[in-house]
């Protein structure tokens, strides 16, 4: 299967794959094909390529995995994973959170084969990072899902709006206006994300 796909500055691209599914093994090959694009699938088989972020974003982005990952290292408890890494939910949707942690369990109870392809389990905690080309409820939907299908913690960051929506498992969301740190509660234990920067 070879498809080019392309996709404005603005907004993210969607193809509806529906009615033909892709396989979990064809959006693996698209993926691979199209190194350069952030692609996702959704339960429904919509198939998003999302769009570039710019520099600001990006600088972020990269802060808060490097935060995350420092955690981890001193803690040893888990995996970091960067926005590149798809993680294939129960649900079906194979989705990509901008920065991700599996606790080292349940990654380790994965298959070498599960491991180097798209892992299929929801992460434990996961961050998503508003950018000027992201419209606020495709994120809060995606927040949603990865709380409906397990994530344990999610952050859902939109600088424009100064505001955190905090996503847990089980529990209806918590929203933050302009906070100046976040806590990993039981699921990072002893972690703090400073929000000075950011606002």
């Amino acid at each position: 299967m070879t498809i080019s796909v392309e996709t404005s500055l603005s907004e993210p691209l969607l193809l509806d794959f529906s009615t033909v599914k892709l396989t979990d093994e064809q959006f693996y090959l698209l993926c691979m094909q199209n190194p350069e694009k952030k692609l996702e699938l959704t339960a429904a088989g919509v198939l998003v390529v999302m769009a570039p972020v710019g520099g600001e974003s990006g600088k972020e982005e990269a802060r808060l995995n490097a935060r995350v990952f420092t955690w981890n290292e001193d803690t040893q408890l888990g995996e970091v994973f960067s926005s590149s890494t798809i993680f294939k939910l129960p649900n079906g949707s194979q989705r990509s959170p901008d920065v991700a942690w599996v606790k080292l369990d349940r990654w380790e109870a994965l298959t070498v084969e599960q491991r180097k392809k798209f892992p299929p389990l929801a992460p434990d905690f996961a961050i998503e990072l508003r950018s000027e080309s992201d419209r606020l409820s495709d994120l809060q939907a995606k927040m949603r899902e990865y709380q409906e299908n397990g994530v344990r913690l999610g952050w859902l960051i939109d600088p424009q709006n100064r505001i955190v929506e905090i996503y847990r498992f089980g529990q209806e969301v918590e929203i933050l206006e302009s906070p100046e740190s976040l806590s990993g509660e039981d699921v990072l234990p002893n972690f703090v994300l400073n929000l000075s920067s950011l606002w």
